[in-house]
């Protein structure tokens, strides 16, 4: 087993990683910015260092100095965590090369999962369910103007390096396509250094379902079931459940096979996971897959009793996965929401600063995943997520009400929060239905603006 780990990371999931890494007795070092010093992760790992400026591409993003923390802690493992270097293949690389072992997948397989159009090929080669489209990188609008009229409007543009809902674009005539398809590249080229983009026939009204995967060193692979991610604005996740309350078993067996040929066919090892969009008819196809832990893990952990971070340790130690898939059993529902330092009423923007007061739910079946506390500054150089509020309840509408008092519960004074908005998707009759889709909170009138 490791010694000890360092976190490439910050915020809740560097929290997240270290009490993990606490119960499987292994020590830990945070690294920070200078505009961290403060942050609950560097507080209490079991060393510190910091690695430069507020700046992320000078802390967060710096490999070298990532990498001088790792030798002048003795540190054996990298943590990545999610965001950052958590999908660079060339930091995986680089830490293979400096004899350290990269929590996650090889770099081959991020390379293969981080450029979309690739992914598309590689899962249609391997039997998994794709969007009709263009067969990888569409060259120019004349190219673009075919593949279009082959497989019929509306379709949307996409960045194959893309992510984060950065370099989409919808389109829904021809009319639209070169300026969309324009637009796409310039937003793509300023994200990810990298204009390429590809085409998918849109799917209408679908569901976001994903499936969280474990595969270890030695073939196994396995599913732990399904989250559904539809309650998202353009294109970022709100608020997710387990298990999604449409699917039947016989989908979820459909869908966990195709995940697990996903994996197969990028010699995949450690967490990951493939997500689908999932159609009225209950037709499915492959989207993408995220080669790190996801945001919102907890929820499969709820429902599953399994510690997917722990797992990732274990796997990447070079250990065999212990739990088969007729061990995975889905038991009662899960839902998260994210609670953010941000005003929704001004189109959700940012808000740092200290936090005055600071009060969190608890009790039975409430998790708190967080790295704020009573005088916390948050800054404006990360991301403006406060905690991840997570409930878990026998059913789906115990869950939902366990949900509502622990959001009205939830105190947070200094900056504003999008606890209020929470609580109106909660309440929403669509989602106590479950008659949601990816597209409904853009149509919804929940997020009302000043």
């Amino acid at each position: 087993m490791f010694n000890k780990i360092l976190i490439a990371n910050r915020g809740e999931i560097a929290v997240r990683v270290i009490r993990a890494c606490r119960e499987l007795g292994i020590r830990t070092v945070a690294v920070f910015s200078e505009a961290d010093r403060g942050a609950l992760h560097a507080e209490i790992a079991d060393e510190a260092i910091c690695i430069g400026p507020a700046k992320t591409k000078d802390s967060y993003l710096n490999v070298k100095s990532i990498l001088a923390a790792c030798e002048l802690t003795g540190a054996q493992a990298v943590h990545p965590g999610f965001g950052f270097l958590s999908e660079n293949s060339a930091f995986a690389r680089n830490c293979k090369k400096c004899g350290v072992e990269f929590i996650g997948p090889n770099a081959e397989s991020i390379d293969l999962m981080g450029d979309k159009a690739t992914a598309k090929i590689t899962m249609k080669n391997a039997g998994v369910p794709v969007v009709p489209g263009s067969d990888g990188i569409v060259k120019n609008i004349d190219e673009a103007k075919i593949i279009a009229k082959e497989i019929g409007y509306p379709i949307m543009i996409k960045a194959s390096a893309g992510g984060g809902g950065r370099g989409i674009r919808l389109v829904n005539s021809q009319n639209e396509l070169e300026g969309a398809m324009n637009s796409a590249k310039q937003e793509a080229l300023l994200f990810f250094a990298n204009d390429e983009v590809y085409i998918e026939k849109f799917i209408i009204d679908p569901r976001h379902v994903e499936i969280q995967i474990l595969a270890d060193s030695f073939g196994n692979v396995i599913h732990l079931g399904e989250r559904d991610c539809s309650m998202q604005r353009r294109n970022q996740k709100v608020l997710e459940e387990s298990p999604c309350p449409v699917m039947t078993p016989e989908l979820r067996e459909k869908m966990g096979d195709a995940a697990i040929k996903a994996a197969k066919a990028c010699n995949y090892k450690n967490a990951g996971t493939v997500e689908f969009l999932l159609a009225a008819d209950n037709s499915f196809y492959f989207m993408e897959m995220n080669t790190r832990i996801q945001v919102e893990h907890p929820v499969t952990e709820f429902v599953t009793g399994i510690d997917i971070v722990r797992q990732q340790i274990l796997i990447a130690d070079g250990q065999k996965l212990t739990i088969s898939q007729s061990d995975v059993i889905l038991k009662g529902h899960s839902i998260e929401c994210r609670i953010n330092a941000e005003n929704p009423e001004f189109n959700f923007r940012p808000s740092p600063g200290k936090i005055r007061a600071l009060h969190m739910p608890g009790g039975p079946g409430v998790r708190i995943d967080s790295a704020v506390y009573q005088g916390y500054e948050i800054t404006p150089h990360y991301d403006s997520m406060i905690a991840k509020l997570i409930v878990y309840a026998p059913t789906r509408q115990e869950a939902i009400r366990k949900m509502k008092w622990a959001l009205a519960e939830f105190l947070v004074e200094g900056v504003d929060t999008n606890i209020d908005f929470q609580l109106s998707l909660i309440r929403d009759k669509n989602f106590e239905n479950a008659t949601y889709d990816i597209g409904y909170l853009g149509r919804s009138n929940l997020i009302k603006q000043k």
